[in-house]
């Protein structure tokens, strides 16, 4: 079954309607026809089973035949990921998207080579969070993450959000297995955390600056195994790990 987003401020009714890029996507791409069933996720926990009712040149028409409603994830999951070179960062958020990433936070560290205006900086926001709508209408996730404006570490810590827990990959001799972090947590709190963020450096880490202000605000320090993981593949790992560790166990 075809998936189509529509933002809850259109989601209202007994009947949708695509329009712009989905409508372009569902009647030029899909060919979608009268009469056929679709899935319309609003990102904010809704599914919407379908009939298309109408299409014209601009826009599809939909009748609702039921509505779903989605259970958040038990974990908020925060990623504070370095941009790395070139386009990962992309792949990055649509791997981060499937493994139920509540949000994502694009960190411009003093490694990453990537320098941002407000400007360009908003125009990549936009594009971003177009990767993410793509990763939920591939994945059927319910739950569209938030994509955040590129920042500095120093500019996210100046915020002081609280997390349950704060982790960032590490390749410190003092670094933990997460497990551990977790299982630390638990037998104090009596409850796995219900909202967790993790920091996972560019190209060359983190400097020692940002690493001491990281860890400086609690974050604490995790292995991701003996060897050292290209940038894309230590966010999956850690995503991966708390999506299971997590949902598993809540």
């Amino acid at each position: 079954m075809h998936r189509f987003f529509l933002p809850p401020e259109d989601c209202h009714g007994s009947a949708l309607a695509l329009t712009d890029r989905e409508a372009h996507h569902a009647l030029r791409v899909l060919r979608v026809r009268h009469g056929e069933r679709v899935a319309v996720l609003d990102g904010a926990g809704h599914e919407f089973l379908c009939e298309v009712s109408d299409t014209s040149k601009q826009a599809v028409q939909f009748n609702i035949v039921e509505k779903k409603i989605i259970s958040p994830p038990p974990c908020q999951i925060t990623l504070l990921q370095a941009i790395p070179k070139g386009k990962l960062i992309e792949a990055i958020i649509e791997k981060a998207t499937e493994l139920g990433a509540h949000r994502i936070v694009p960190i411009l560290s003093e490694r990453v080579t990537t320098r941002l205006d407000d400007a360009s900086g908003a125009g990549k926001v936009e594009k971003w969070r177009l990767v993410a709508i793509e990763a939920i209408k591939q994945c059927g996730s319910a739950w569209l993450p938030r994509v955040d404006a590129p920042m500095t570490p120093q500019q996210f810590l100046a915020r002081q959000e609280t997390f349950d827990l704060a982790l960032v990959g590490s390749l410190q001799t003092d670094a933990r297995h997460p497990r551990e972090c977790l299982r630390e947590f638990q037998s104090r709190q009596g409850a796995l955390p219900r909202n967790v963020c993790v920091w996972i450096g560019p190209e060359g880490d983190f400097t020692p600056d940002e690493l001491r202000a990281i860890q400086g605000a609690g974050a604490r320090p995790i292995s991701l195994g003996r060897l050292v993981l290209r940038v894309e593949t230590a966010a999956i790992y850690c995503l991966s790990f708390l999506n299971y560790e997590l949902e598993s166990k809540l």
